[in-house]
């Protein structure tokens, strides 16, 4: 249930004078009765009202039922004796807040059942007093029809926007979790290997030195180059983390390409549409390392990259008419392609490759949109 500073809704700021009215008008409704003890009599009742009403929020199990079956004898009470109906009103705000669907409906019967026989029953005994505030009367009774339905729609549609706030941070922590253990590997994979030889070369060349300066000089050349090519890497990691535009990324494969002297035909537009940037930036990560391998392991003269976006997914094909891959080798631990599905993994996206005169890849990504009640 909402706690005590949400018990009357948070609609319009006009809605607040609207409470505040019905908050004060039985003590008009009761001030007109002529006798001491029907005023005291009022008074007392309303008062009780808003201490079972308060209760009501506040309480749990059974308690709050009996909380609501107190407010609506008050609230029956209240229309026999001084023709106010609209306590009605407060309960069936309360009411909206019931989650439980079976006790929603039957306190919503209940409530619903005995305003309209008090109604009837005060047109009955008080009839110049009930028509005389009859438009009031309807309104009234339009409320207790919709005002609860409204209530628990919306309670239901904010616990559910809750739970997906809840779901999309999870997933944020997730990813960032998969991330860093993906860069991680990216580290290892690029860094490791060279670090250990130049651990090696820099041993090798300090027992050369004395021996063999001319063989020790060759090796600290070769823990120059080494360096300086893992300094390269790591850049390139750099980079990739920054994040990448399709577009871009477009870009330079076209002129990786043409450095490697293979034709390229790009269809479809680089632009995606409602594609969140980490999204993005996986799909352009994934295509650099399919096109750097038709660069490296095909053989290819030509490659086609397709863009496809629809309502339920993006497809990024990639042809080219190389020599294909071997179906009897396991392709998918080499090549980069493990590391292509890992990153897809954080999108639930896929990946497909075959070969058809030449290898056909594509990478497949979903297009998602993005987000304790203790009633009874």
């Amino acid at each position: 249930m909402p706690k005590w500073y949400q018990i009357f809704p948070k609609y319009p700021w006009l809605s607040i004078y609207a409470w505040i009215v019905f908050c004060i008008f039985p003590f008009f409704f009761i001030f007109r009765s002529t006798g001491p003890l029907e005023i005291v009599i009022g008074l007392v009742l309303t008062l009780l009202f808003f201490i079972a009403y308060r209760l009501s929020f506040i309480s749990n199990g059974l308690l709050i039922y009996i909380s609501v079956f107190v407010e609506i004898a008050i609230s029956v009470t209240m229309t026999f004796l001084y023709g106010y109906i609209y306590f009605a009103i407060f309960l069936s705000f309360f009411i909206g807040n019931i989650q439980r669907k079976v006790s929603f409906f039957v306190i919503y019967s209940i409530h619903l059942l005995v305003t309209i026989v008090a109604i009837i029953f005060g047109f009955l005994t008080q009839m110049e007093l009930f028509l005389s505030h009859l438009p009031f009367l309807i309104i009234c009774l339009i409320g207790v029809i919709l005002l609860p339905f409204n209530t628990y729609n919306r309670n239901q549609r904010e616990m559910l926007e809750g739970q997906l706030e809840d779901a999309q941070k999870r997933i944020s922590q997730y990813i960032i979790i998969e991330e860093r253990e993906r860069i991680a590997r990216d580290l290892h994979d690029t860094l490791g290997q060279k670090l250990s030889l130049i651990g090696l070369k820099s041993d090798l060349a300090g027992r050369l030195i004395e021996k063999n300066p001319e063989a020790a000089k060759n090796e600290i050349y070769d823990i120059n180059q080494t360096a300086r090519s893992v300094l390269k890497e790591v850049r390139e990691l750099v980079t990739n983390m920054r994040g990448t535009k399709l577009e871009d990324e477009l870009f330079r494969i076209k002129q990786i390409l043409h450095a490697a002297q293979i034709t390229c035909k790009i269809s479809g537009s680089p632009k995606l549409f409602k594609t969140p940037l980490l999204v993005e930036n996986m799909l352009s990560m994934c295509l650099k390392e399919a096109v750097t391998n038709v660069v490296k392991h095909s053989g290819a003269t030509s490659c086609s990259i397709s863009i496809k976006q629809s309502a339920k997914e993006t497809l990024i094909k990639v042809y080219d008419n190389g020599i294909g891959i071997d179906e009897r080798k396991d392709w998918s631990k080499g090549h980069g392609i493990r590391g292509i599905k890992e990153r897809l993994e954080f999108v639930n996206g896929s990946l497909d490759i075959y070969s058809k005169n030449g290898t056909i890849v594509n990478i497949h990504v979903p297009n998602v949109i993005q987000q304790t009640s203790q009633g009874e």
